[in-house]
């Protein structure tokens, strides 16, 4: 049998990532690496910090490039979640976007100054949106 690792590079010995390496696991590689320069880079705040992203991105795809390790825990057995089919099918991507809870990260297009929160459990269904 074919052991993952054996398919990844290794990682590369250059200086880390500042935006993204608040986020990163610590697996000494990422699966979601850039793989250029971030042209038209904005900002968005995941769970109050900032990170560093393409515009035009949907905001699972920048999740998964800053290598948090889950975006939601699920409120039945509190198990960490991650997105699955970024077309908006599975609804394992879900994440509060400007205090609006439930958003699918995954057809959620980032804008600057955007706030995103990875949600814990089950949210309140009819909770206010901080302004």
């Amino acid at each position: 049998m074919n052991d993952i690792k054996t398919h990844v590079s290794p990682p590369e010995t250059s200086a880390p990532d500042t935006a993204e390496q608040s986020f990163s696991a610590d697996t000494g590689f990422k699966l979601f690496a850039a793989l250029g320069a971030v042209p038209d880079a904005i900002t968005l705040f995941l769970d109050g910090q900032p990170i560093i992203v393409r515009q035009g991105d949907t905001a699972a795809a920048c999740m998964l490039r800053a290598g948090i390790p889950y975006n939601r825990l699920s409120p039945v057995s509190g198990a960490p979640r991650l997105p699955y089919c970024m077309i908006g099918h599975c609804f394992e991507c879900l994440v509060e976007i400007d205090g609006i809870a439930n958003q699918q990260a995954c057809l959620t297009v980032v804008r600057d100054g955007m706030k995103i929160r990875r949600q814990l459990g089950a949210p309140l269904a009819l909770k206010q949106p901080e302004v």
